[in-house]
């Protein structure tokens, strides 16, 4: 062959081959980074080029899509009872995003979840119908939550203790996410986004506040299992007025006729003695009371139900006038409404955590189980002595609650708690309740609720008056569902 042309050959051929190089380049890594693109609308197209799957509760299908009237955007999300729901579903918005279990299960909703295709949709790579997202939300629970705090700012959290399963979950103020579902709705996404009481915030997973004295109980559970205390029923060694250690500040009771002197757990946690278990902290040492707090839960980074809940804190470094206050639920330590309720349901149980969750299930469109939660892990965290020795206790301070948080027919135990809020506490505080109801039945329910603010002057706010009666309308659909 002529030199020229040989070489002109492979001068040719080397470009064919760099042509093809770049085009599988282009189509496979670049490909993939301009899908990705924030910029590329061609994903959002896609997404709502069909209607999405369904996120059940109840057995009905809470979620919806409905075709646009113009744009490239064919259908967009709808929502039934939209702000009943809203701390479960989050929000599909065409311009905003998705979360909680919008954005979690996002491709099994939009049909883009690989488990979803049969062999002849991975061949010609066809979109397959969408699947659906089973929760374990029950309906009354949840308007029972929705309705009890009305106009509260507030959350509330209820479990299945022997399940996990999370029966229901509300945040107040609420919103409704078909109001921002679609391309035009910005006027609401900003009143939504700039309203100063975060209705877009998920308070009951999103938004740790000092759990105040409802923290007592796991005070309680540790110096019980460490052996500082033998029993509730025991005298502790707790003078009051208390001072906290190395300082001249004494820390009060908030009945000050209560008797807190060397009182009992049983007695401290009934007339919440803050004398007894910052006493008790004192004792125990930051790190028996921070491994037992870790046992409940605080300090998980990776708590998901399977939504992503923020850090409940018990902190670290604290000298021993500071783990006195950690012991009353206040310094440095925060939780939100889920953990306090895993605190409950822990006890409950017998001393047996069962990890939480708010989804049953993940199906297909056929209703075949992509992926099934029903059997949650599980660890113990308490003796069954001990956490029946808290339940007794806790039934104590639910006979002083009275008709707050009593159900007819049911066992129920609870604890109060307020805590304060702001530099000297000048800001309005935090009324908590956690508790547990056992039926006759079987059938048995964790609560915990925070108000944060119900509008009510400040003589008036506490965990008994505003937290507790809504824990009782929980406790109560729970066992009558």
């Amino acid at each position: 062959m002529n030199k020229t042309i040989r070489r002109i050959s492979v001068f040719t051929l080397l470009l064919v081959l760099s042509l093809l190089v770049r085009a599988t380049w282009v189509q496979f890594y670049d490909g993939r980074a301009l899908a990705d693109n924030k910029h590329n609308r061609r994903g959002t197209i896609d997404k709502y080029a069909y209607p999405l799957g369904g996120i059940i509760v109840g057995g009905e299908d809470i979620t919806g899509s409905v075709r646009t009237k113009g744009g490239d955007l064919k259908y967009k999300r709808t929502y039934k009872d939209g702000s009943l729901y809203s701390a479960v579903t989050g929000y599909s918005s065409q311009v905003y995003g998705a979360t909680q279990l919008e954005g979690i299960y996002q491709d099994v909703l939009d049909g883009t979840d690989t488990r979803l295709k049969n062999p002849l949709d991975t061949v010609t790579n066809k979109r397959a119908d969408p699947g659906d997202v089973v929760t374990t939300i029950d309906p009354a629970v949840q308007k029972a939550a929705y309705e009890a705090l009305g106009d509260k700012k507030g959350a509330a959290v209820a479990i299945d203790p022997k399940t996990g399963k999370i029966l229901g979950m509300v945040s107040t103020p609420s919103y409704d996410p078909s109001k921002i579902a679609g391309s035009t709705d910005g006027d609401a996404w900003k009143q939504l986004s700039e309203d100063k009481d975060k209705p877009l915030v998920n308070r009951a997973i999103r938004q740790p506040l000092p759990p105040g004295s409802t923290f007592k109980l796991v005070v309680a559970a540790a110096a019980l299992e460490d052996g500082l205390y033998e029993s509730v029923d025991v005298p502790t060694n707790s003078p009051s007025p208390y001072t906290l250690p190395g300082t001249r500040t004494t820390l009060p009771n908030d009945i000050p006729s209560a008797p807190c002197e060397n009182a009992t757990i049983r007695t401290g946690l009934r007339y919440s003695c803050n004398n007894v278990f910052a006493q008790m902290a004192a004792d125990l040492g930051q790190d028996k009371v921070k491994a037992m707090a870790e046992k409940f839960g605080f300090n998980d980074k990776e708590q998901d139900v399977p939504v992503r809940a923020s850090q409940s804190l018990y902190p670290s470094g604290m000298d021993k006038a500071q783990t006195a206050l950690s012991g009353i639920g206040q310094f440095d330590v925060t939780a939100t409404p889920l953990q306090m309720a895993m605190v409950s349901a822990a006890i409950a149980n017998g001393g047996t955590l069962v990890d939480p969750h708010m989804v049953a299930q993940v199906q297909d469109s056929d209703g075949s189980v992509l992926e099934s939660f029903e059997d949650a892990g599980s660890s113990r965290i308490l003796s069954e002595s001990v956490a029946g020795q808290l339940q007794s206790a806790m039934q104590t301070v639910a006979d002083q609650v009275g008709a707050n948080a009593k159900v007819p027919g049911a066992t129920v135990g609870g604890k109060t708690g307020t805590a304060q809020h702001g530099v000297n506490n000048e800001g309005t505080p935090y009324a908590w309740f956690t508790s547990y109801a056992k039926g006759g039945d079987g059938k048995e329910v964790a609560v915990a609720v925070i108000i944060e603010d119900s509008g009510k002057a400040r003589d008036q706010i506490s965990g008994t008056g505003l937290a507790a009666p809504v824990a009782k309308a929980m406790m109560q659909a729970a066992l009558k569902s």
